[in-house]
């Protein structure tokens, strides 16, 4: 993902404002009892894992083991899997095996929430302060990997506690970190640009989407990123307002974020499905994000689990909410 400029603020600004309306807004309240408990230790071993793959640079063998792994481990869920393949041109000419999985569960269910994060990694740490570093891949351990855990602790949840009348599409999209620094927006996010026009299902809808990107790092800084909050209003008060109910104000906060290019762009652009971004922007950062963003250093110690609980909590409570009719 990347800062916008001000070419892509004014395209997107031209995105149907009827897209604002499609959420009808009630007030949060306590959620129902079968609501189950988020393991924030089973959510870092699920970031853990992916990391001792190695880099999930498209084209190479961690990538392809990686995706084997965690296919059959929604599928251990009880997950409908679907492993959408697809073969875009990356910026530098370079042809990538891609693939989105999509892991459903109560499939049946008309009513969709979409629950999603990158799962590639950065073939180059071109923000490393060594610039002897910038050809090398990065681990991903926050941008990329903590999304996908807290995504795959919530699945097991669902199989735990499954749903009466919700359904959940846990997307985890690929070859998002593929993209030309300073380049064309739609050189990145290439995963959710082919899903959001190829959905994995024919007549596919939902009522709106999630995506995480960096949840993982300590005293996080989840502020309202500018689009989410234009594009997707009332999802943004529906899970802040519950971050904030469960005591978690000091993250979610409610300030206003910067513009960026991520995957929630190309979900509310062209799949027309209202989409926020929960990621974490600390204040005062030279970049607009972690200081671990596309370096070396965006490791396992960079990932402090009580984030990944806090996040994982606040959709725990979204979904039971939402199944139960209360929000």
């Amino acid at each position: 993902m990347r800062p916008f400029s001000a070419m892509n603020i004014k395209l997107l600004m031209s995105l149907s404002a009827a897209m604002l309306l499609s959420m009808i807004h009630t007030s949060c309240k306590r959620g129902p009892a079968e609501e189950p408990d988020f393991d924030k230790t089973r959510a870092f071993s699920y970031v853990r894992k992916q990391v001792e793959f190695g880099p999930r640079v498209p084209n190479t063998e961690a990538h392809k083991k990686c995706s084997a792994w965690m296919i059959e481990e929604f599928k251990s869920h009880g997950a409908r899997v679907i492993a959408q393949e697809f073969q875009p041109t990356a910026f530098d000419g370079t042809v990538l095996q891609g693939t989105n999985i999509i892991a459903s569960h109560n499939p049946s269910a008309s009513h969709r929430i979409i629950l999603a994060a990158h799962w590639d990694s950065r073939p180059f740490s071109d923000q490393d302060p060594d610039s002897s570093q910038h050809k090398t891949p990065v681990d991903g351990a926050d941008d990329g990997a903590s999304g996908v855990g807290v995504l795959m602790e919530i699945s097991r949840n669902l199989q735990l506690s499954p749903l009466k009348k919700l359904g959940i599409d846990i997307i985890l999209f690929d070859c998002e970190d593929y993209g030309n620094d300073g380049g064309e927006m739609e050189s990145w996010c290439l995963g959710s640009q082919h899903w959001s026009k190829n959905f994995h299902q024919e007549g596919y809808k939902a009522d709106y989407g999630i995506l995480l990107d960096m949840v993982g790092g300590k005293d996080p800084n989840f502020s309202q990123e500018y689009y989410s909050r234009q594009l997707a209003p009332r999802v943004m008060d529906k899970v802040w307002g519950i971050a904030q109910e469960m005591g978690y104000g000091q993250w979610f906060v409610n300030t206003a974020g910067a513009p960026i290019i991520d995957d929630h762009i190309f979900v509310n652009k062209d799949a027309r499905i209202p989409m926020i971004n929960i990621i974490n922007r600390p204040a005062g950062s030279k970049t607009g994000f972690v200081h671990h963003w596309h370096t070396q250093k965006d490791n396992l110690n960079a990932i402090e689990p009580a984030t990944l609980e806090a996040v994982g909590k606040v959709l725990i409570r979204l979904i039971y909410l939402e199944d139960a009719d209360k929000i």
